[in-house]
């Protein structure tokens, strides 16, 4: 009996369809860190595009990303960095000569004037986490090239990289919400290090005070221990270069025995 020319057809295209997914997943299985790097990389990149597209007037493609990368970081302007002006942080009491500080999801909107240059659409944190998971991944494949295998950490020291930006990130956070001194002065190290350094190394969020060297030194330990945990990981389930052959049907083998 005739199949009808309509489920051929229709067999044929779910062929076809499986096809195409086995050898896309066969592609990711050989490829997988390229598709990261070149993805992780414009990720990363586009925040710093933010403020070049506001200096060169391209207000609407710069407020996309703005408006985009609102939902992986808080985008506070003191504690972000700012492009084409004279700084490149401002305190709180700097913005608020040009900006309503009083509400933090107000504050959180500012991106800057042309006298103070344009914010990074993200924060200093983000720029450290993430840049760090990126160079490392790049630092990953090369090794990876010249036949180098690293070995994966344990999930207790993974733990022990990422817990310093878990506390750092908590008291940070406490801090805002209950509207307290606790990073803000950082007494605390003052008491710790007898009051080695000057006295606005202390105080505040700018480039180069102890609140923001704190968020880049865990923002980089954080990426340290994403990559050394994750990436041996997916290189054992992804990076086995399985070699892909289209599927054909069986053909029966005839013994000579």
């Amino acid at each position: 009996m005739t199949m009808p020319a309509q489920p051929m057809a229709e067999i044929s295209r779910a062929e076809k369809m499986t096809e195409a997914i086995n050898r896309g997943s066969g592609w990711f299985e050989r490829h997988w860190l390229l598709a990261f790097n070149a993805f992780w990389g414009i990720f990363v990149f586009l925040p710093w595009m933010a403020p070049a597209f506001m200096y060169i007037g391209w207000i609407g493609p710069a407020r996309v990303l703005y408006f985009i990368y609102n939902f992986f970081c808080h985008q506070l302007p003191e504690r972000s960095w700012f492009l084409f002006g004279p700084k490149a942080s401002y305190t709180q009491a700097e913005i608020g000569l040009m900006w309503d500080i009083g509400n933090e999801l107000v504050r959180r909107q500012f991106i800057g004037t042309l006298e103070m240059g344009w914010k990074v659409a993200w924060s200093d944190r983000m720029v450290a986490m993430y840049t760090t998971i990126f160079i490392l991944g790049l630092l990953y494949a090369l090794l990876r090239q010249r036949g180098v295998r690293i070995k994966g950490i344990s999930w207790w020291v993974f733990f022990a990289f990422i817990t310093p930006l878990g506390i750092d990130g908590a008291t940070h956070l406490i801090n805002d919400a209950l509207r307290l001194s606790l990073r803000d002065s950082n007494e605390w190290a003052i008491a710790l290090t007898n009051g080695v350094f000057a006295p606005e190394f202390y105080a505040g969020d700018l480039l180069g005070s102890l609140n923001s060297v704190l968020r880049l030194i865990t923002g980089i330990l954080f990426g340290i221990g994403v990559v050394w945990f994750l990436w041996p990981m997916m290189e054992k389930e992804f990076g086995r270069q399985r070699v892909y052959r289209p599927s054909r049907p069986a053909v029966p083998v005839i013994s000579d025995r």
